[in-house]
């Protein structure tokens, strides 16, 4: 699409930049649908992050998350959602990963019976990435997705029987800045959501492979009735019936937990269930509580989903799930194949069944994993324990979770080893993402940007309350800015005599480190660091 033969009148959104496919993807019928979500959402949207504002102000002076006591008729009622489809009734094993287009296609192929194709976490918002993903999906529509490798001359095509492709558009906090409306960027959820509707949702509807969603980032039952009107509002504009949408909700917020019965009420004609962001929700938990010394986390390696927090947040998915008629999902499993060490490959694959064994022992109807290898792994414990294609059935009332079990802390010491990999790993993820990969292995692990919000987050609270660190030498010491600064320039001289000069400056390091210190030494966590690197990127693009 060039840019001189697009001309924006009052209605339809200004194109700020070019990118490949954008002829295909960005035509004017395509923007002035996503320029009436903006217009008939916008202000709503605004709102709702106004509220969030506030209650992060009342959680900061004191007050803990609890139960609504105005919803609690919902949570008590006897009621349940809308049937799940035919075609996501059994969800056992999905993989996700970001909307590259051979990813996409290796992810459609893996075998597994979900592929969640992201354009949030999973993929570095570049404007050419994101139209390109978008791009994609539309061979998706079309059965032409295929990609030629011109490195290896080798030919990708999509097998015979792919998985469903579930969509997820960017969170609600984040803007599109290169597509502006009335002057101001149109929301990124908005322009994810209204473009794979548009261009693909009466396709999808008539095959039964959607549309389908993952919505990320929810923090109330209010954002889920914003979604739900959008929903609702989007299909009479399409000509799709009310309830075709069927959307899957990740419970990866603090807040949302406690909100998991008012989530799927007010998007009960639209749900097809929920899902254990559990990366996410660490970083929430540390988020919302940032405040309050009590609620200080140890190591990152220490956060174990089968204790404290965690494991009552599990519980609570389950439990409520099951009531309303809606599939639980598990969490990630984000090891990927050691190739050169079957010793340590064996380990890895070890841990994935253990983690998969305690997901369909809890009930959980489904899980993630984000490496093709892992699969087969992953279906081989769930076919064992789960014959049927799914365990809505099988209620689980047995779990009593009170309030204060979703905000248990984990026990365990803060090290300087922990201390080391969470500045390394936020640090390499963050040029990665600037050099415009979303998923990107590091130490073993298929990591995304909760990774470096949850070693961001970390380092803030471990500073903030002053958190005593095991040093190497075997001494304690207090967690300061101080030293975070002799750690993280020790970190960058690593990665220099790794990369060298030419390949430091063009790996972005230098950037990434900036906005990790930056974010890890605020007088107050910042709520997302993608924010601050995206205007980053937005420059390098």
């Amino acid at each position: 699409m060039s840019l001189d033969h697009h001309v924006p009148t009052a209605s339809t959104p200004l194109v700020l930049r070019e990118a490949p496919g954008a002829e295909r993807v960005l035509t004017a019928e395509a923007l002035e649908f996503v320029a009436a979500l903006q217009r008939r959402f916008g202000m709503n949207l605004h709102a709702l992050m106004i509220a969030r504002q506030r209650r992060q102000e009342r959680n900061d002076n004191g007050r803990l998350p609890d139960y609504l006591e105005e919803t609690q008729a919902i949570r008590q009622g006897v009621w349940q959602a809308a049937p799940v489809p035919e075609a996501l009734a059994d969800r056992r094993v999905e993989i996700t990963g970001p909307v590259d287009r051979k990813m996409m296609i290796n992810a459609l192929n893996s075998g597994a019976r979900v592929f969640m194709a992201d354009f949030e976490d999973a993929t570095a918002p570049s404007f050419a990435n994101i139209v390109a993903g978008h791009a994609n999906l539309l061979d998706y529509r079309d059965g032409t997705l295929t990609h030629d490798d011109p490195k290896t001359g080798k030919s990708y095509r999509v097998g015979e029987n792919p998985a469903l492709l579930i969509a997820r558009p960017r969170g609600l906090h984040m803007e599109e800045a290169n597509v502006l409306l009335a002057g101001r960027p149109v929301s990124a959820a908005l322009f994810d959501f209204g473009l794979t509707l548009f261009h693909c949702g009466r396709a999808l509807a008539a095959t039964g492979r959607g549309p389908f969603y993952y919505l990320p980032k929810i923090e109330s039952h209010r954002e889920a009735a914003f979604w739900n009107s959008v929903f609702e509002f989007a299909q009479d504009r399409v000509g799709l019936p009310r309830g075709t949408i069927k959307a899957t909700v990740l419970i990866e917020t603090l807040p949302a937990a406690f909100e998991m019965d008012e989530i799927i009420w007010e998007l009960r004609d639209h749900i097809a269930g929920l899902n254990c962001g559990r990366w996410d929700y660490i970083f929430s938990y540390i988020k919302t509580l940032r405040a309050h010394p009590d609620y200080v986390l140890p190591d990152r390696a220490e956060v174990i989903m089968d204790e404290a927090f965690l494991a009552a947040y599990a519980a609570r998915l389950v439990k409520v799930c099951h009531r309303r008629g809606v599939h639980a999902m598990g969490g990630m499993a984000a090891q990927i194949p050691v190739r050169n060490d079957p010793e340590a490959n064996e380990a890895a694959l070890a841990r994935v069944r253990a983690d998969k064994l305690r997901e369909v022992r809890l009930g959980h109807d489904g899980t993630w994993v984000a490496h093709p290898d892992l699969v087969p792994v992953a279906l081989a414990v769930f076919d064992a324990e789960m014959p049927g294609p799914n365990q809505i059935r099988t209620p689980r009332q047995e779990y009593r979770l009170l309030p204060e079990m979703l905000l248990r802390p984990h026990e365990g010491r803060i090290t300087e080893e922990g201390v080391r990999t969470n500045i390394s790993v936020a640090i390499e993820y963050l040029a990665q993402w600037l050099s415009g990969r979303g998923a990107v292995p590091i130490m073993n692990l298929m990591e995304d940007a909760a990774t470096a919000e949850i070693s961001r987050a970390q380092i803030w609270q471990w500073i903030r309350h002053g958190a005593r660190v095991a040093a190497r030498d075997g001494t304690e010491r207090r967690m300061d800015a101080a030293w975070l600064d002799a750690l993280v320039q020790e970190e960058i001289a690593a990665i220099l005599g790794r990369t060298g000069p030419g390949g430091f400056h063009r790996g972005h390091y230098a950037s990434a480190a900036r906005i990790f210190q930056e974010a890890a030494t605020a007088e107050t966590l910042p709520d997302f660091i993608t924010t601050p690197a995206y205007a980053v990127l937005n420059a390098l693009d």
